[in-house]
């Protein structure tokens, strides 16, 4: 099968296309033939080196929507069942974008319902960081939480499931940006270079780090996204930084959310898997707004 690799760090066109044998599901694993993956920043640090793996093959993605193809024992899902996944890795020799990949079982949800593969394959990576940073900061009804980076992937979730559960959610964000934002359902917008006032909690999705930390009142809360690279605890503010994994209930949850509309998956581009170095460089390029997503 062919599947998207770098064996050299570098810059997009690190990114090669190489044939590697189907993967075969063991126990509690199924295989799942690839419709869709979206390209995210993780997969860009992985080409780059950022994560380590010197010498060795690596694979890319994180995201997937498919097909199951076949199983494991134990796998509790049937072949032709169409579901989504995480699968993540940042120094595996196989990720998402390939033509097929092998996951355990728990990591799977079946697929919503209303969209298709090519946007399903958007929610895995991005949803889950969204929905397990909101877990972390724990808040209760009607608390105000400010979301850095609230365009884009994984804010943009946050934003929605935040006002789904009921918190007063003021989005930050480029100027440009407002309309987008407010749409998602924060009930506050404050633009780049403004300073927001005082919150219960911030999700920072754009790692402005000690900038956001200072906006969160004492004794609030504040979860980034790079774990480690939280700024550490003042004025009694509780910091983290959420690491996601794999959590096929906390999926199935995301996937419902989806099909009753409360999550909206955005798409910007798709690209043939061969085409996975021209998807790194546009990735690269910045601005998008929705996924790029390489379709097997």
């Amino acid at each position: 099968m062919r599947a998207a690799v770098v064996r050299t760090f570098g810059g997009p066109d690190a990114v090669e296309i190489a044939e590697v044998p189907v993967p075969e599901p063991g126990a509690r694993q199924v295989r799942i033939r690839v419709a869709a993956g979206a390209l995210n920043p993780v997969d860009a640090g992985v080409r780059s080196g950022f994560f380590g793996g010197a010498g060795k093959t690596l694979g890319l993605g994180w995201d997937v929507a498919g097909t199951v193809d076949a199983v494991g024992v134990a796998a509790a899902w049937q072949v032709g069942d169409p579901v989504v996944a995480l699968v993540p890795g940042v120094a595996e020799p196989l990720g998402a974008h390939a033509e097929y990949v092998v996951v355990a079982t728990d990591a799977v949800a079946a697929a919503p319902a209303a969209v298709d593969a090519v946007h399903a394959g958007t929610l895995p990576l991005n949803g889950l960081t969204a929905l397990q940073a909101l877990d972390l900061l724990d808040l209760a009804p009607g608390a105000s939480l400010l979301v850095t980076g609230a365009a884009g992937a994984v804010g943009g979730f946050a934003v929605q499931l935040a006002a789904h559960r009921g918190l007063e959610v003021t989005g930050h964000a480029r100027a440009g940006d407002e309309e987008l934002v407010r749409s998602l359902g924060a009930a506050r917008f404050t633009a780049d270079g403004v300073a927001p006032g005082s919150v219960d909690a911030v999700l920072d999705a754009a790692v402005l780090g000690g900038a956001a930390l200072e906006w969160v009142r004492d004794g609030g809360a504040y979860v980034g996204v790079q774990p480690g690279a939280q700024p550490g605890p003042v004025r009694g503010v509780r910091t983290g930084a959420v690491e996601v994994a794999a959590d096929g209930a906390g999926l199935a949850e995301l996937v419902r959310l989806v099909d009753e509309g409360v999550l909206t998956l955005r798409v910007a581009e798709t690209y043939a898997l061969e085409k996975a170095a021209e998807a790194h460089a546009r990735l690269a390029e910045g601005g998008v707004r929705g996924r790029l997503v390489l379709v097997p």
